[in-house]
C-alpha cells in the first residue's frame, strides 16, 4: 500500500525470472483478491483520498521495475 496526497495505491509485487512470467503472474483470479483486500482495508487508509486505485509492480532480474499504475482498470 502507498500514499501520495489525494491517492491510495494497493500495490501488488510480482518478481519472476523473466518479463513474459511477470506479465503472465497477476492473472484474474489473484487480481481478484487484490481487490477484494484493497476494498476492504480501503475504509481504514482512504480517508480522504479521491483515487483509490491498484497498482502492479513487475520486478526481474537485471531490469529497472516497472510500474502499471491502476492496473484493475486495464
Amino acid at each position: 500500500m502507498a500514499r501520495r496526497g489525494g491517492t491510495l495505491a494497493f500495490v501488488e509485487v510480482k518478481a519472476r525470472a523473466d518479463e513474459r512470467a511477470a506479465g503472465m503472474a497477476l492473472d484474474r483470479s489473484r487480481l481478484r483478491r487484490v481487490a477484494v483486500a484493497a476494498e476492504r482495508l480501503a475504509t481504514r487508509y482512504g480517508h480522504g483520498c479521491d483515487i483509490i486505485r491498484i497498482d502492479a509492480l513487475y520486478v526481474v532480474p537485471r531490469r529497472l521495475p516497472r510500474h502499471v499504475p491502476d492496473v484493475w482498470r486495464g
